[in-house]
């Protein structure tokens, strides 16, 4: 797909964006950076946009340490002729704004309907990372990848795949075996380790003191606001217990629940589990081995009955 859209962006005569997830992580964040700087190679301008927040600490520090050029959407008067390309995620998904301009391709690794009304669609489902489609890009293009892109992209590599122990595939290999030959990675695996703040050691206590499980299934509700990323990086941590397979994190977020699924069992699907526990009344997905979601209301939201009720669909 990349060279027809190359193709296509050459005579572009409207501001390109490129657009990430609402809560960008590391992995949207080099993905989208990757592939700016491969149009930039083409002659083709383009910038990088989000609408919502930067959730992490690390997260700022790796975009200011590579002087990665990335706003909010707000920060430009978009207009309806703009062109936009999405990547780590899908249009229509709730995480992704529908901004002013026109979607013109998605590249994306999570599991969902494609777009019919998009141009150009590249979404590989068995892909640990979004950071490994724009590697091969430059593989299939044959474009040396400068080392900054490398380094990014590599960390975004990473820190999705958790350092290549999940959802994994021969293109996050491949992906992997590239970036490493050209990327800093005495910087990648100083990005990856430095992960968490002495704040979110309250998070880490919080966990641990509320924890409740069933089996080798691990469930906390914490009643503070916690941030998805944070959750996401709880629930891998739960993950390292020797005797737990699936965590299930959910968070009280100004009255709505962020929720976060991690799962190292075979026989368990998170993302089937996800849109199960909030059909009509939130939304979320994402893959086999993690998962996001949200319930749109606390009143909807009774933690023993849904703890109850993920044991029932897993067990």
């Amino acid at each position: 797909m990349i060279r027809e859209l190359l193709q296509r962006l050459e005579t572009e005569q409207e501001n390109i964006y490129i657009q990430t997830h609402n809560f960008p992580d590391p992995d949207a964040v080099a993905s989208a950076y990757g592939l700016q700087q491969l149009l930039k190679i083409n002659g083709i301008k383009s910038r990088i946009i989000y609408d919502g927040v930067i959730q992490r600490t690390a997260l700022s520090n790796m975009i200011k340490d590579f002087s990665i050029d990335i706003h909010q959407s707000g920060d430009y008067l978009l207009s309806k002729k703009d062109k936009i390309i999405i990547v780590d995620g899908c249009k229509r998904n709730k995480n992704v704004t529908d901004l002013i301009g026109e979607e013109i391709a998605v590249i994306d690794h999570h599991p969902g309907k494609e777009p019919e009304d998009v141009e150009f669609v590249d979404i590989y489902p068995e892909v640990g990372a979004c950071a490994s489609i724009i590697t091969s890009y430059f593989i299939e293009l044959n474009f040396r990848i400068p080392v900054n892109v490398a380094t990014v992209l590599l960390t975004g590599l990473f820190r999705d795949t958790d350092c290549m122990t999940r959802g994994v595939c021969p293109m996050d290999v491949q992906a992997y075996t590239e970036l490493f030959k050209t990327a800093d990675n005495f910087k990648v695996n100083s990005i990856v380790l430095n992960n968490i703040t002495l704040a979110d050691l309250n998070y880490y206590t919080r966990v641990i003191r509320d924890l409740k499980t069933e089996g080798d299934i691990a469930f906390c509700y914490i009643k503070e606001e916690c941030n998805q990323n944070l959750l996401g990086i709880l629930g891998d941590f739960l993950l390292s217990l020797e005797e737990i397979r699936f965590t299930a994190l959910f968070a009280d977020n100004h009255n709505v629940i962020n929720i976060s699924f991690r799962n190292e069992s075979v026989e368990i699907n998170a993302a089937e589990v996800m849109k199960t526990i909030v059909s009509g009344i939130g939304s979320g997905g994402g893959h086999k081995q993690m998962a996001g979601g949200v319930i749109d209301s606390k009143v909807d939201f009774n933690p023993e009955a849904m703890f109850n009720k993920i044991i029932t669909l897993i067990q």
